[in-house]
């Protein structure tokens, strides 16, 4: 019940694609994580995903009926990835994100590509 400094919370750990769990709302997760490089493509089916930047920028690939597009985000955005679509997250120089899902929500969703050893198979690590 104190107040989370998330620049300290970010401080606290290097692992890139390893979120890690600040606080809870109902039943979410409010996670944070560090992106470099790429995430894989991969779906949550049963739930949207919210995504903040509070550092850097990201692009999220999306698989949607139209075709494949890029949404790229800066310092201070946000958007949500719509439940059911494949989606891959990157960042190019590196990035800060907050993340909200519900709790248990695996970070690589239902389906995904192969998952390559960069990349934490997780429902999220507690943060220190």
């Amino acid at each position: 019940m104190n107040p989370i400094d998330l620049k300290t919370a970010l401080e606290s750990f290097d692992d890139a694609w390893s979120p890690r769990i600040v606080a809870y709302l109902n039943d979410y997760d409010i996670r944070i994580a560090k992106f470099a490089g790429e995430h894989i493509w991969h779906v949550h089916e049963n739930t949207d995903e919210f995504f903040l930047v509070v550092d850097g920028e990201i692009e999220i690939g999306l698989r949607e009926p139209a075709g494949e597009r890029t949404v790229t985000l800066q310092q201070g955005q946000v958007f949500v990835v719509p439940r059911g679509t494949f989606h891959k997250p990157s960042s190019k120089l590196g990035a800060s994100v907050l993340l909200v899902e519900p709790t248990g929500t695996l970070s690589v969703g239902d389906q995904h590509d192969e998952v390559p050893g960069h990349v934490d198979v997780t429902t999220g690590h507690v943060a220190v």
